[in-house]
């Protein structure tokens, strides 16, 4: 009956779109601005999670690439067009396969990472829990923005999907199988996952080397530094690759 209900609040043209979806549009049309937010509320003063800096560095780095090589292994095995339309929701499929066999979300699985890895980095408690906040709440309500669209787009097919697979803890079993059965696709990955020069992982890697600066131990931890920049590099070399790929494309069309 819910589905239903949902299904043809979706399609009818005189029912109001539910006040949780309403938020979710508005979340997922700015969610760009959640970097912005998150530099900002590194300027906070606020105690430290830790007395170790290099600590917090080394984990919030660790926590953050694997948030990036999920991202990675999302975008590479099975795109998914859900990146919206207009900065609205949108899915031209209902993409089942890769990652999406184990977890309804597997991008924002990643960006949990992500924003737990900057949050160990910048050795705040202010920014770990508001910045965490911020982050639930904002891919809350664009988790149902995007249900809301998918089950009035697929009707039963995505309710069929919806109970089968979790929606934010991955099921495991059989990772490896999928892991193993995909061809990767390494081309898309720099073309969809490097538009911008920096993103959480950079960010991350960033901040590791400003709390290494301010607490006096650049020069005591050339280890962490190197890979600090060597994230920070790949990162501009990829950003760029993907800038001349376009630059081509434009050129010979």
């Amino acid at each position: 009956m819910y589905a239903a209900r949902l299904i043809g609040q979706t399609r009818g043209e005189s029912m109001d779109r539910p006040a949780m979806v309403r938020y979710g549009d508005a979340c997922f049309k700015y969610r760009g601005l959640m970097l912005p937010a998150a530099v900002l509320l590194l300027f906070i003063p606020s105690p430290p999670l830790s007395g170790d800096v290099v600590l917090t560095g080394l984990l919030g780095i660790v926590l953050a690439l694997i948030g990036q090589t999920i991202r990675i292994l999302n975008v590479g095995m099975v795109y998914i067009i859900r990146g919206g339309k207009s900065h609205k929701v949108y899915a031209e499929t209902l993409v089942t396969g890769g990652l999406y066999s184990h977890v309804r979300n597997p991008m924002y699985v990643g960006n949990a990472f992500l924003l737990a890895g900057l949050a160990c980095a910048a050795n705040s408690w202010v920014f770990a829990v508001c910045g965490v906040a911020l982050a639930v709440a904002v891919h809350v309500g664009i988790i149902a923005a995007e249900e809301f669209f998918l089950l009035g787009k697929f009707g039963e097919q995505y309710e069929d999907y919806r109970r089968s697979v979790p929606r934010i803890v991955p099921r495991l079993a059989g990772l490896s199988d999928t892991l193993r059965g995909v061809t990767f696709n390494w081309p898309r990955v720099v073309e969809k996952e490097y538009m911008e020069p920096v993103d959480w992982l950079s960010a991350t890697a960033i901040v590791t080397l400003i709390s290494l600066w301010r607490a006096g131990l650049l020069h005591l931890e050339p280890e962490l530094v190197v890979l600090a920049l060597t994230i920070i590099a790949a990162r501009v070399w990829l950003w760029l690759l993907r800038k001349r790929r376009l630059k081509a494309r434009v050129s010979g069309s």
